[in-house]
Order: structure tokens, then C-alpha cells, then sequence
């Protein structure tokens, strides 16, 4: 059902050099690159965005918003959460269970995006 999501930047190669590193850890490539902007993701699925505003104005947080990447096991959600950390990304909630079978790791990005990485442990 997910076809893409976009996340703002206000600087587009520090956004780029993060997610660079962060998505390619877990298999996800450029599916396409422009001046405003660049796609991940893996081969026909869905992308992940970051993006200058379409509008010229500064990008913000969504207050609310956040993009979650699913990854296959609560040993990748540790590892993809540290690495993030590691990146430059502020906590937002260190891996654990998060309720029934959800085991989950939130952070921000560089420029404030809220992102989760999350496994089904069942």
C-alpha cells in the first residue's frame, strides 16, 4: 500500500551522507537522485525520501509524523539504532518490546525527522 514517504532536509548532502550509511546497512540503494532530492529503497518496494521543500520555505518536524523501517530481526533493530546514534541521530527510545510482538528503536535524524526501526518478533 506504501508507495513512498518523504522526509524534509534543510541540508541535502549532510541528509544524503546519513541515510547513505543508515539505509545501506540494511540493503536499501539510490532509486533516484535530483537536485531536490533522493530516494532508497530496494529494488521494486518502497522509497524513503529526503527532500528540500517543494515550496522554498525551511523544512520542519511533523509533529506527529514518523517513518518506520522494517527490519527482520530485534538484533538488526539494536544494530540499526546504534549505528544511527552513531550517525548523528538523537534518542527517541532505545530498542526493546514495545508490546506483543512489536520490538522497536526510535530516533531523529539530522535534521529532527522521527524514525523507528522495528522487527515482528513472532
Amino acid at each position: 500500500m506504501l508507495g513512498y514517504i518523504t522526509l524534509g532536509t534543510n541540508d541535502l548532502p549532510r541528509a544524503a551522507a546519513f541515510y547513505d550509511a543508515l539505509l545501506g546497512s540494511i540493503g536499501a540503494t539510490r532509486q533516484w537522485d535530483s537536485e531536490g532530492g533522493i530516494g532508497w529503497g530496494k529494488s521494486k518496494g518502497p522509497t524513503l525520501a529526503v527532500m528540500k521543500p517543494f515550496n522554498g520555505q525551511p523544512a520542519t518536524v511533523g509533529n506527529g509524523n514518523m517513518a518506520a523501517l522494517v527490519v527482520r530481526t530485534s538484533e538488526e533493530v539494536d544494530r540499526l539504532y546504534a549505528q544511527a546514534i552513531s550517525l548523528g541521530a538523537t534518542d527517541e527510545g532505545e530498542p526493546g518490546p514495545r508490546g506483543g510482538n512489536f520490538y522497536g528503536a526510535y530516533f531523529r535524524d539530522l535534521d529532527g525527522n522521527k524514525l523507528c526501526a522495528f522487527c515482528m518478533t513472532r
